[in-house]
């Protein structure tokens, strides 16, 4: 709540400012927005330091949105032409920066969304593809190491998922290859097996916790989607797709027992392959009724076996936390 706050905040003065930017000095124009950003970043700080540390990063986000801010209007004052992606990266980079001095986790995350916008702007150009920005990888790489010193998870998720999108964009511009999902699907799986091997030097390494096992499926699922997806009008599409059934089935057996998040997970996962291969099976199949019929028996006994599972589970659990304790 508080960081929804001040982005309404944020949004707020940003917009008086430019609602009103005609009737201000152009001198006046710039000492707001130095403003809007010193105050942000110190008083933050301060309220930080006061033990206040929701108030303090809202705060942060306010000058980092400031900041933004005045990238765009000095630029718009004194009329500076340049690529908007390019501005966009000078963005997250102060925004990564301010991160690292004020260790703030709510600023690395921003620095995270930053970085995946920018990517997204060089990738694209209109609606055809123009060509991946691969030094991508190396931001990337310094905003997951960074993430570390300002302890945020939620920016490691963030750049998780956005490299799971730069493999997507990979593939979509050489169609040729399936080397970046496979890869990705690789990764994934070692990622899998190493936390199970070695779950705390694995959860540790990663800095993901608990959330190591579903951000490895996610992965998995991610790079077999892609597979899925080009080969979605082509006899062969029915492979990937059991690869995919038997990977969420192994990661709920193998993980599930003792990690909530993994189970639902997987369950929406199950699911939803269920209704994509209905989907792509529709238009093939002779006797549709005959599908609906499998399709529902097959529901049917998902549900049933996710209500057994998860009875058994809770049933276990006054155990399970005696073996913990």
């Amino acid at each position: 709540l508080a960081m929804m706050a001040a982005a309404l905040f944020a949004a707020a003065v940003l917009i008086f400012i430019a609602a009103n930017w005609q009737a201000f000095p152009r001198l006046a124009r710039v000492g707001m927005l130095f403003s809007l950003i010193l105050a942000g970043y110190v008083g933050g700080a301060a309220l930080k330091l006061a033990g206040r540390e929701a108030a303090g990063e809202g705060a942060f986000v306010v000058a980092a949105a400031g900041f933004g801010a005045s990238i765009a209007l000095i630029a718009q004052i004194y009329h500076m032409s340049g690529d908007e992606a390019e501005a966009v990266f000078v963005w997250g980079a102060g925004t990564a920066l301010a991160a690292a001095l004020l260790r703030s986790g709510a600023l690395t995350a921003g620095a995270a969304l930053l970085a995946g916008a920018w990517m997204l702007m060089k990738a694209s150009d209109g609606w055809s593809l123009a060509g991946l920005p691969l030094p991508y990888l190396a931001v990337a790489a310094a905003l997951y190491a960074l993430s570390f010193w300002t302890r945020s998870v939620l920016a490691r998720h963030l750049l998780l998922l956005s490299l799971y999108l730069f493999a997507f964009l990979f593939y979509w511009r050489d169609e040729s290859s399936f080397a970046a999902p496979i890869l990705l699907v690789a990764a994934a799986g070692a990622a899998f097996v190493a936390g199970r091997l070695y779950p705390e030097r694995a959860r540790r390494l990663s800095g993901l916790g608990e959330g190591l096992p579903v951000q490895a499926l996610a992965g998995f699922l991610a790079g077999i989607g892609t597979i899925q997806a080009a080969l979605v009008e082509k006899p062969d599409f029915v492979y990937p797709t059991v690869v995919a059934f038997a990977g969420i089935v192994a990661a709920l057996l193998v993980a599930g027992r003792g990690n909530r998040a993994l189970r639902w997970f997987a369950y929406a996962a199950f699911a939803f392959n269920l209704c994509f291969l209905y989907v792509v099976m529709l238009g093939t199949m002779m006797d549709t009724a005959a599908f609906f019929l499998l399709a529902g028996l097959t529901l049917s006994a998902l549900a049933w076996l996710i209500a057994r599972l998860e009875r058994r589970i809770a049933a276990a659990g006054p155990d399970l936390a005696g073996d913990a304790a």
